[in-house]
């Protein structure tokens, strides 16, 4: 399908694209695509670009990758279709950064495409190809890690997570920073660090963060964080783009000018801010 780089939503729908492209190749499962269309809808309340207070996460979550001792980015086929050149730039920003893939619908031809899709974009070293430990408690094929990744490490960057396996690794007492647009979600309720985010701007803010940081590498020194007051303001930039939505609706209807008419309502007018 040829996609005209003038259509408003151009960006979301070469994401769309490359989604059901990935599908097409076993990299991605159909699961994946409703959960993509999921977040996407959360994207658009959100405005389709970083807040303010995403922002601040996404600086504090690459002090904490800094100051772990042994972090690990897990990667799933959403993950590695959609930023697995952002993945690459993280860890090589990153030193030290595990890269392991784990999937929910797990076969040997997925574990292999998402490993292939990460060396193709840089990533020189994948874990999770053989899985040698098992997370406790935990039924699905999630359950099965790296001895030499999730299962030892200290911090877990868990973009696009199901909230399960993002409590099975806090009641490891491992650290874990969230990516997921949706701030009412399990994991990103139960996430000590929520990033609440699209996943390519978040890893792309981390490498920048992580690069301009100067926590010491392995420190073990976590700055806090009031992971309840990031979900608020989350909570809060929804509720102030649908109140400008619904003033700019009722201005159209009223024939007046509002507010709100000077700017475009996220999701429906002007060109998406999504960055493919």
């Amino acid at each position: 399908m040829r996609l005209s780089p003038r259509h408003p939503r151009y960006a979301s729908l070469r994401v769309r694209a490359t989604l059901a492209e990935a599908s097409r190749t076993g990299l991605v499962v159909p699961e994946g695509l409703i959960a993509h269309g999921r977040g996407e809808a959360f994207d658009y309340l959100l405005g389709e670009r970083t807040s303010p207070s995403a922002r601040q996460a996404e600086r504090t979550a690459a002090e904490w990758l800094r100051a772990a001792r042994h972090p690990v980015v897990s990667v799933n086929g959403n993950v590695a279709a959609l930023a697995a050149p952002a993945v690459a730039r993280l860890s090589r920003a990153c030193p030290g950064l595990a890269v392991e893939v784990n999937l929910f619908h797990r076969s040997e031809r997925r574990v292999q495409a998402v490993a292939r899709a990460l060396r193709a974009a840089g990533v020189r070293r994948v874990l999770g190809l053989r899985p040698s430990a098992r997370i406790p408690g935990l039924p699905s094929d999630r359950a099965l890690v790296d001895r030499q990744g999730i299962y030892t490490a200290d911090v877990c960057l868990v973009p696009l997570e199901d909230g399960d396996r993002t409590e099975a690794l806090r009641a490891l007492g491992k650290r874990v920073i969230s990516v997921d647009l949706n701030p009412l979600s399990r994991t990103s309720q139960r996430a000590d660090l929520p990033i609440v985010d699209e996943i390519t701007r978040a890893l792309a803010h981390l490498a920048e963060d992580v690069t301009a940081s100067r926590v010491t590498l392995g420190s073990g020194r976590f700055p806090p964080v009031d992971r309840r007051r990031i979900l608020s303001e989350a909570m809060r930039t929804i509720e102030r783009n649908l109140n400008r939505g619904a003033a700019g609706a009722r201005s159209r209807r009223s024939g007046r000018p509002g507010r709100s008419s000077r700017r475009p309502v996220p999701g429906t007018s002007g060109r998406s801010r999504r960055t493919p």
